[in-house]
């Protein structure tokens, strides 16, 4: 009997039961229901992100420039090329003769929308390319998440 015993106790079963496999594999369940839906918005909201910073980034300047010369006519111009969309282009914005750099984020389209008189009225709209990412516009009046400013 003790000798049973001993041996019993010697031998141990080595492993992990179907019951504690079925508890992990139900952990790890759970965690992956929780964490996939998050991360799969994380791409859109990136690109929303930069096209909300391009807008507001090319509002400020053309701000600036009308700081600089209020009377100048709204003559603008955004000249550039992203041809491939993977990397941040260096566009030159022209307000009424005057020219800096502006920088468009990967896979952001921009278009200025202006009013051409001695008026600040002028609409800079930033497109993701990201699909379902949501279009971004700057104006006088602030940023909006519309295709419009206002």
């Amino acid at each position: 009997m003790i000798a049973r015993i001993r041996k019993s106790m010697e031998e141990k079963d080595q492993g992990f039961t179907l019951i504690e496999l079925l508890v992990v594999m139900i952990i790890i369940g759970i965690l992956a229901a929780i964490a996939i839906p998050v991360f799969l918005n994380q791409k859109k909201k990136a690109a929303e992100a930069s096209a909300k910073s391009d807008a507001t980034n090319i509002s400020k300047e053309i701000a600036a420039a009308f700081v600089d010369a209020p009377n100048a006519s709204l003559a603008i111009a955004l000249a550039g090329n992203n041809t491939n969309g993977t990397s941040t282009m260096d566009a030159t914005l022209t307000i009424a003769g005057e020219a800096t750099t502006v920088k468009v984020g990967p896979g952001n389209n921009a278009t200025i929308l202006a009013t051409p008189a001695t008026s600040s009225t002028y609409c800079v709209i930033v497109d993701p390319a990201e699909a379902g990412a949501a279009t971004w516009s700057a104006g006088p009046n602030g940023v909006f998440k519309s295709a419009t400013c206002s």
